[in-house]
C-alpha cells in the first residue's frame, strides 16, 4: 500500500509540475506577443476570425485597439468562418472597413470564408483567398420544420396563445400559412439586398456581374477570382508581403499575431486550430515528466514529504 500511495504522488506531482510549465510557457508566450519589443517598433497585426459569427464584440474590442496602436501599420484579418449571424457579420464588417481608413487591412481567407465570413472580408482593402478556399454563398437562409404529424402520432395536442397575427410564424407544431411564407421571405429577400449591395459597392460590379455571383452558390478561391469577388489567389505568407507593401514597411518588419481569446485553459490544451507547433511542445513536456519519473532520486523528497 505504501509503495501504491508513493506512485501515485509521483504522478500527481508530475500531473502538477506539467501545469506549471504549460502556465509559464502560456504567460512568457502571451507577453512576448503583447508588451515585446515589437509591439514598440512599426509593425503588422494579424487579428483571427474563426468560427460561426455568433457575436462581434470581441473582435471591434480588437479592432479598435489596432486604432488607438501607433506602431501598428497594417493589419490582417485570418478568416476561417462559415457565417453566422446577419447583424454580427455586419458588424463585423464595418470594424474592418473603419480600420482600413486608418491603416491597410488585408484580408487573408483560409479554408472557409462563406456567407457572413465573406460578408466580413468585404471591409478589407485587399482579399486573398487560397484556389481551394469555400467562399462567397451570397445569399440568407432560413429553415423552418413541422411536426405536426409527430405530434398527432403521438397523441399530443399544442396550444399556443397569441396577440398578434405574425407573432408565432414559424410554428413547427402547423403548417406555414401562404401570407406566412411572403412575410419570411420579404424579410430574407431585404437582408440579402443589403447584402448584394455591400458587395456590388466593395467590389465595383456590374448589375450583371452581381446576378450571377449573388444567388447564393459556394466558390472555390480560384471561381471567386474569376468573378471578382476577390483580389488575388494566395494564402498567409502573400497576404503578409502585401499588408508590408501597403504600409510601406520593410520585409523584416515583425508581424504581431493576436490570438483569440478563448480562456486561458483552453489555450493552454488545444491552441490554434491551424498551429500544431503547441502540441508538439506539449508532448515534449510529458515526455520529459514521464522520463524524470524514472529517476526515483529526483522525486523523493516530493512524494516522501506529503505522505511521511
Amino acid at each position: 500500500m505504501r509503495n501504491l500511495m508513493r506512485i501515485l504522488g509521483s504522478i500527481m506531482a508530475v500531473c502538477f509540475t506539467v501545469m506549471i510549465v504549460l502556465l509559464t510557457l502560456s504567460i512568457l508566450k502571451r507577453s512576448t506577443f503583447e508588451t515585446g519589443k515589437a509591439s514598440y517598433s512599426p509593425h503588422v497585426a494579424v487579428l483571427d476570425l474563426s468560427g460561426i459569427i455568433s457575436s462581434s464584440a470581441s473582435f471591434i474590442k480588437e479592432t479598435e485597439a489596432l486604432e488607438q496602436n501607433k506602431q501598428c501599420k497594417a493589419a490582417i484579418i485570418r478568416i476561417n468562418s462559415p457565417g453566422g449571424v446577419v447583424a454580427p457579420s455586419q458588424e463585423i464588417y464595418d470594424a474592418i472597413k473603419r480600420l482600413d481608413t486608418k491603416i491597410p487591412v488585408v484580408i487573408s481567407m483560409g479554408s472557409l470564408a462563406a456567407s457572413g465570413g465573406y460578408y466580413a472580408a468585404l471591409g478589407g482593402r485587399t482579399i486573398f483567398a487560397n484556389p481551394g478556399t469555400l467562399t462567397a454563398s451570397i445569399g440568407v437562409i432560413m429553415e423552418f420544420m413541422n411536426t405536426e404529424k409527430l405530434f398527432d402520432w403521438a397523441k399530443v395536442e399544442r396550444v399556443t396563445m397569441k396577440a398578434g397575427k405574425l407573432k408565432d410564424v414559424g410554428s413547427p407544431t402547423r403548417k406555414m400559412m401562404p401570407e406566412e411564407k411572403e412575410f419570411i421571405q420579404s424579410l430574407l429577400n431585404d437582408v440579402h439586398a443589403q447584402f448584394r449591395a455591400a458587395v456590388k459597392e466593395r467590389r465595383h460590379l456590374t448589375d450583371e456581374e452581381l446576378e450571377k455571383t449573388t444567388d447564393g452558390r459556394i466558390m472555390t478561391g480560384v471561381q471567386a477570382k474569376n468573378a471578382k469577388l476577390i483580389d488575388a489567389i494566395g494564402g498567409y505568407q502573400q497576404a503578409v508581403k502585401q499588408a508590408k507593401k501597403l504600409a510601406g514597411l520593410p520585409d523584416s518588419a515583425p508581424v504581431i499575431i493576436k490570438e483569440a481569446s478563448h480562456g486561458l485553459l483552453k489555450d493552454l490544451l488545444f491552441g490554434d486550430p491551424e498551429e500544431e507547433s503547441r502540441w508538439d511542445h506539449l508532448f515534449d513536456v510529458l515526455s520529459h515528466a514521464v522520463s524524470t519519473l524514472t529517476d526515483s532520486s529526483k522525486w523523493r523528497v516530493l512524494y516522501l514529504s506529503p505522505l511521511g
